[in-house]
């Protein structure tokens, strides 16, 4: 998921460069279309895609903006989309990784050092790091479960006009979506902020 963005492109890329086949979904465009807001359009995703031996999940959006000036349809959408859609890239995904595969989802590091303006970003972050938490649990011995908290993406600050550092290289932050993809952990929540 979020496979044609700036971080997915750099985590495909990355992962086909270990050897392993991708299959791209994103919302506008990938090999699958998806919108990680509608649990049908998810299930159908999986249901599309068939046996794999990991997912993981780089897309996902949730709403900035001071807490009293979002409205219910801000938090709403923020909780739906990048809270319980990649909840549900686990819950249905159960259906079509192989025994010993892996889920790898993304939070930010928003949820544990939030900002001014990042209330809903930071209350689905946080919602994402304590599920993987507990889901791995839950999965232990079948499947593990983990998730990347990246913070500023240095491509992404030099979009809009910044320097790139202090922030992480995407081909660099791929690299922790690879070792959980074909390591051993479970459970863990790994924060990927800064470029070697």
């Amino acid at each position: 998921m979020g496979a044609t963005g700036t971080v997915g492109s750099a985590i495909g890329n990355a992962l086909e460069s270990a050897g392993d086949s991708v299959i791209a979904a994103g919302f506008s465009s990938g090999d699958h279309r998806v919108d990680l807001r509608e649990p049908r359009a998810v299930r159908a995703l999986i249901d599309a895609v068939g046996p794999v031996d990991a997912i993981v999940c780089a897309a996902g959006v949730a709403q900035f903006g001071s807490m009293e000036d979002l409205d219910d349809e801000a938090y709403r959408m923020s909780f739906e989309n990048k809270l319980m859609g990649q909840v549900n890239l686990v819950r249905f995904g159960l259906d079509t990784v192989l025994p010993g595969g892996s889920f790898t989802l993304t939070s930010g590091t928003l949820s544990v050092r939030p900002t001014a303006g990042a209330a809903a970003v930071a209350m689905v972050g946080g919602g994402i790091e304590a599920f993987v938490r507990a889901a791995a649990l839950d999965l232990q011995g079948r499947y593990r479960v983990n998730v990347v908290s990246p913070g500023w993406v240095a491509e992404s600050r030099q979009e809009v006009g910044l320097e790139p550092m202090p922030g992480i290289w995407a081909r660099d932050l791929a690299e922790h979506y690879v070792s959980f993809v074909h390591g051993d952990r479970t459970g863990v929540v790994e924060e990927a902020e800064f470029s070697p």
